[in-house]
């Protein structure tokens, strides 16, 4: 197989990606090379805009330590929602002692072994 990226080829990619020209626009300018692989190289090098996207909430100082949050927060620590999401939150209601969950989350984080025996004996399922 051919290797296509020489380092001229590369060093043109990272400076027209830091730039912000689209990978389309990049693989057109270095010519028989596909968007994909343009955005693969960009990968493999780093450049990936969602690590500068990081790299630009940690240096502003917006990012927050979650780990600290939690470990400090007083209430269910169930999440609710996508961690990143604007709606994220944890459910908060009082927990049970020597749980980090409500009773309603304890049920669904702490479950026995042997129910799923019983629902495959009340459904009659045979894995055997």
């Amino acid at each position: 197989m051919k290797n296509y990226w020489t380092k001229s080829k590369v060093d043109r990619l990272s400076n027209m990606w830091a730039k912000g020209i689209p990978a389309r626009e990049i693989a057109e300018k270095l010519g028989s090379i596909s968007r994909n692989a343009v955005i693969g190289k960009a990968n493999r090098l780093g450049l990936s805009k969602k690590l500068k996207e990081r790299e630009t909430d940690k240096t502003s100082g917006k990012e927050l330590n979650i780990n600290s949050l939690i470990a400090n927060m007083k209430g269910c620590k169930w999440p609710i929602g996508h961690p990143g999401d604007e709606d994220f939150y944890f459910c908060g209601k009082e927990v049970i002692p020597g749980k980090p969950y409500c009773g309603e989350h304890c049920l669904t984080a702490y479950r026995r072994k042997d129910n799923n025996q019983k629902i495959k004996k009340f459904f009659k399922l045979n894995t055997d």
